[in-house]
């Protein structure tokens, strides 16, 4: 039972709440946060931090009708559970549940969707725009995280926004604990007098007197010298350079004076920033000190903070797999190095960060930079290994077609959480990866099917000269089998594995779905005497041509992937045998023309029909249409 929050279900709830009541009520939603996500795991490090900033806001504007958009949505929890989502927040990032980040379908309160870093200042500034040009009396802000700022997206949207002149708070959330705590007497002074209505009252009056003109231009000219050699010592010059107001910093985990600067800030017009200071975790020790495990923790015993590791798994995790590889390449050839955009713990890449320092890059959370800085190492002489999971490389698609591909550069990419992701839903299904990039020329696509092929593929890639060379692989653990022990090999360009002889289908899998279409497969012989032939594609680019004119003299061939039929694996299939005078009938099982929303990886394969059970009966019911239409030919020849 919670005193205040069990009041709480809209932000109207908490308009009357003194400053006292503002601390408890903080207190208890971090409780219940935490109480949540120790069973149902979720990002909570960031939220905790957030808690403040975010009963404040809500506090302080007339939400929904003031608009917040958050970055990311990582930090978005306290945010769902002022705004009526109380409740279903136990049942976040589950299936038929609330979603992770925030959505417009979701609630009106949420009023831009988020998933992907760094879009918050742009989408702000569209809704603000568009608060002007209808003429109502919206106010919006953007919570961006200092992590998100990285990226290249927040800065080309605070270009735009200084030089609008638009309505618009930024806020920067900066929860990184290694800054120092720089909010002193002259900082705390400075912030009330620049925030201060009386003080921007009378600047606009005296703006208003000396009128437009070269003193007016010379007098602001001072100011903003002067000005701007005050806050630099907090980091106001740049955003100031921008066309921005800088305030701060402050403390953002005190909501005595979160609420008060924000009622100050809340009728300055034009565009501001206001620079808060955070602790990640706050208020949950194990949080605090861990923060880069804390940032999404799994389960953990929400008083201890002790983290309950799933059933044992003698399965290594593909991500550990590419990291021990990388790392001994990198010892085998001092050209190999290693890119990453803030992903070096998820992809495994802080083995070679430990290791070899020098031979690693973590460009922050920046795609785009990260290609084109894996294509300048490449056009130098090295042998770049970038990781970028599979949904955030579509925001470098130019990159890879203009930097990498058509200067034919040997930049190795490395599509980590490629296909379903599970509860992290529609903003992080890595889907789309295998139709996006077989289309650019000159590209290698390859999925392996368990841990042994990641390590040839890698193994291979690192020997072309030419690129790109695309590795996609999955979230999750692998196969159980022996990778260490296995010597490195190379493998084909071009050539896939057969894996069971058969007749009459061919099921053709892309990456570790070619071993459920084999355990498939072999189940259906064992219950009826009938093989379906089974192959391992491999390489979705170049695709094996050799293997696909085997497989056309099946009657039907099925093509399995975990990413979109359109244009992915059956649409290569589809594409070979379409000029083809004599060809077999091609059906698919693979992601749909929509977007899969969160739940397990397994719930969601289910869902698409791509788990061991949907191939047997995609491998059933095909086998029943061919025997038919072969019992329809020996009618019609007797």
């Amino acid at each position: 039972m919670y005193r205040l929050l069990d009041k709480v279900n809209s932000p109207e709830d908490i308009k009357g709440f003194s400053i006292e009541e503002l601390k408890v009520l903080c207190s208890e939603i971090r409780n219940y946060m935490i109480g949540c996500c120790a069973t149902n795991p979720g990002h909570i490090g960031s939220s905790l931090g957030a808690v403040e900033l975010i009963v404040g806001l809500h506090y302080i504007y007339n939400t929904p009708k003031d608009k917040l958009v958050f970055d990311v949505g990582h930090q978005a929890y306290a945010h769902k559970i002022l705004t009526g989502r109380k409740d279903s927040f136990r049942q976040n990032r589950k299936r038929g549940g609330i979603s992770g980040f925030t959505k417009r379908s979701e609630s009106i309160f949420d009023a831009f969707g988020t998933g992907h870093s760094s879009t918050s200042i742009s989408s702000a500034l569209g809704l603000a725009e568009a608060a002007k040009m209808t003429g109502t009396e919206d106010k919006v802000v953007a919570v961006i995280g200092d992590g998100a700022l990285s990226g290249g997206l927040a800065f080309e949207g605070l270009n735009n926004a200084g030089i609008s002149k638009t309505d618009l708070l930024v806020i920067i959330n900066d929860n990184n604990i290694s800054i120092d705590k720089n909010i002193g007497a002259i900082h705390e002074h400075l912030l009330r007098l620049t925030t201060d209505p009386t003080y921007n009252r009378l600047k606009k009056h005296v703006w208003d007197r000396i009128g437009e003109g070269k003193f007016r231009k010379m007098v602001q000219k001072f100011i903003v010298s002067t000005k701007s050699s005050i806050v630099s010592a907090s980091g106001g010059a740049l955003f100031e350079a921008l066309g921005f107001r800088y305030f701060g910093p402050i403390d953002g985990n005190d909501i005595a004076q979160v609420t008060e600067t924000l009622s100050r800030l809340k009728d300055i017009k034009g565009p501001r920033i206001l620079h808060t200071i955070t602790t990640k975790g706050k208020g949950f020790a194990p949080a605090e000190e861990e923060q880069t495990i804390w940032h999404s923790p799994g389960m953990f015993d929400p008083v201890t903070g002790k983290r309950i590791k799933p059933a044992d798994h003698h399965e290594s995790r593909y991500q550990d797999v590419f990291g021990e590889v990388l790392l001994e390449l990198a010892r085998a050839d001092r050209r190999v190095v290693g890119i990453t955009p803030a992903m070096a713990t998820g992809c495994g890449m802080d083995l070679l960060a430990r290791e070899m320092p020098e031979r690693f890059f973590d460009v922050g959370i920046a795609e785009e930079h990260a290609v084109t800085f894996s294509a300048g190492l490449a056009a130098g002489g090295m042998k770049p290994f970038c990781n970028i999971y599979s949904s955030f490389s579509q925001r470098a698609y130019d990159q890879i077609i203009h930097d990498v591909a058509l200067q034919k550069l040997g930049v190795v990419m490395c599509l980590d959480r490629s296909g379903l992701v599970g509860e992290d839903g529609a903003t992080h299904q890595g889907v789309f990866d295998m139709a996006a990039y077989r289309s650019i020329p000159g590209t290698i696509i390859a999925a392996p099917r368990n841990e042994i092929e990641l390590k040839q593929l890698m193994y291979t890639a690192a020997g072309k000269d030419e690129g790109p060379f695309i590795i996609r692989y999955p979230r999750g653990y692998g196969e159980g089998v022996s990778w260490r022990t296995c010597e490195f090999a190379e493998l084909p360009v071009g050539k896939a594995e057969k894996m069971l002889d058969g007749t009459d289908v061919a099921v053709i899998a892309a990456g570790p779905l070619a071993n459920r279409a084999y355990e498939a497969a072999v189940r259906y012989r064992n219950e009826t005497g009938i093989s379906p032939a089974v192959y391992n594609i491999r390489f979705i680019k170049p695709i094996d041509e050799n293997a696909l004119a085997e497989a056309g003299k099946c009657r039907t061939i099925i093509t399995i992937e975990d990413g979109v039929t359109a244009g992915g694996l059956y649409g290569a299939v589809s594409e070979y045998f379409a000029g083809k005078e004599s060809r077999p009938r091609i059906t698919c099982l693979g992601i749909p023309d929509r977007f899969i929303e969160q739940g397990t990886q397994q719930e969601e394969r289910q869902e698409c029909g791509i788990d061991k059970e949907g191939i047997f009966n995609k491998i059933y019911e095909e086998m029943k249409i061919s025997c038919k239409k072969n019992q329809k030919v020996l009618e019609s020849q007797n």
